[in-house]
């Protein structure tokens, strides 16, 4: 009793007839232009697809976040806090004179060691923004994804008033987004994982050439996708 072999389904064989490596495969000795074609086409796809994995995270991230971004209402009622404390610093800190600041001695304030005190005492987490000093008191301020913290330091009798700011989980994502306080490391993924997306968009392009009965359906949706994006902000934005 025989098997036969079942018929092939027409879909799949025009898609194999579509396919370039199919295509180099019935072909043994291919023109080099189309090795070249067939080649662009393997590197598409495999830059698509590993790209697309790899950057998966920080596109679902920058995702969510353009919502929370866009609805702060939504998310940031109630999520705040504000702490309030206390403390000293040493007065030799606040009045250090060397030899160059001689002449300004009521602005020389040994700034290192009263950042390092205020991080100690209340392990404060955020990057020191700004350290103002005048003649009576120092402002010294950190500042962190989602947090803020601002001390205001007696010059005269070493103590300091520190309010911290916890703007909730949502801030700190917000924040992460816009690359707001997250120092150069951040900043730097930013840039990478805006690159990894613009790639993925690029190379699924060029791989819609490359399938001739989705090419123009893909051409026109994504053209007609670019017009409504140009509409909305020509007529809608303010």
């Amino acid at each position: 009793m025989s098997r036969s072999n079942p018929q092939r389904s027409s879909i799949a064989a025009k898609v194999r007839q579509n396919s370039p490596v199919d295509g180099l495969a019935q072909n043994p000795h291919p023109s080099p232009r189309r090795r070249f074609r067939v080649r662009l086409a393997a590197l598409m796809r495999w830059l698509h697809i590993y790209l697309s994995m790899f950057s998966l995270a920080a596109i679902l991230f920058f995702s969510v976040t353009g919502i929370t971004l866009n609805h702060p209402r939504w998310f940031y009622s109630g999520a705040g806090s504000r702490t309030d404390s206390e403390g000293q610093v040493e007065r030799k800190w606040l009045r250090r004179v060397t030899s160059e600041e001689v002449t300004e001695p009521e602005r020389s304030v040994d700034k290192l060691q009263v950042v390092e005190q205020l991080r100690k005492s209340h392990r404060i987490q955020g990057a020191l923004a700004e350290f103002r000093v005048d003649d009576g008191e120092c402002m010294v301020t950190f500042k962190g994804p989602g947090y803020a913290a601002d001390a205001f330091i007696d010059r005269e009798t070493g103590k300091y008033r520190l309010s911290e700011t916890y703007h909730g989980l949502v801030a700190v994502l917000n924040d992460l987004h816009k690359g707001r306080d997250t120092g150069p490391v951040w900043s730097v993924l930013i840039d990478v994982s805006a690159a990894l997306m613009a790639l993925v968009s690029v190379t699924g392009l060029v791989l819609l050439f490359y399938l001739k009965l989705r090419r123009l359906p893909g051409l026109v949706v994504a053209g007609l996708g670019a017009a409504v994006v140009v509409a909305l902000a020509v007529f809608c934005a303010p």
